[in-house]
């Protein structure tokens, strides 16, 4: 997977871990963590915590660790959220945002607006806001949008 971020990630970049940086046994290895966090691209690395990011992995030299984050990102800057889980709804969701998850793996893409960046559902290669919003574009409203959203279609 590094190698994947390599070729994708430019030395001015943030890259954004939207959870679960390490599992198992090397988890919990503080030489082999920081081994791994070493060799990240990228001007900025930042970590959005998911639920098998220990204490130790949170301890890594990140610019940035939270649950949650809204980022600026594509044509219009819109504020889009990152955070390890799936949600129906979000601040800016009316103003095109789209919100970032994992934790769910290969189970679920997403949803229109709402999209599984997890590297089981990207061949293991880290993705820009263009290839999030063109597979979103792709995918369909999730049925529970007007439940949530009444007064906002989403197109």
């Amino acid at each position: 997977m590094l190698e994947n971020m390599w070729k994708v990630v430019k030395p001015e970049d943030d890259l954004w871990i939207i959870g679960d940086f390490a599992f198992g046994a090397p988890a919990k290895d503080p030489a082999y963590l920081q081994q791994v966090f070493d060799q990240l691209p990228g001007a900025r690395q930042h970590l959005i915590v998911g639920n098998h990011d220990s204490d130790l992995t949170q301890s890594l030299g990140w610019s940035s660790v939270s649950l949650m984050a809204e980022v600026p990102d594509g044509p219009k800057k819109q504020r889009n959220t990152l955070c390890h889980y799936p949600m129906i709804t979000w601040n800016h969701a009316r103003r095109e945002a789209l919100q970032l998850f994992g934790h769910v793996h290969n189970n679920w893409r997403g949803s229109r607006n709402s999209i599984n960046v997890g590297v089981d559902v990207w061949d293991f290669m880290p993705v820009t806001y263009g290839d999030v919003a063109r597979r979103a574009r792709k995918l369909p409203i999730n049925k529970h949008w007007s439940d949530v959203e009444h007064r906002k279609e989403l197109g």
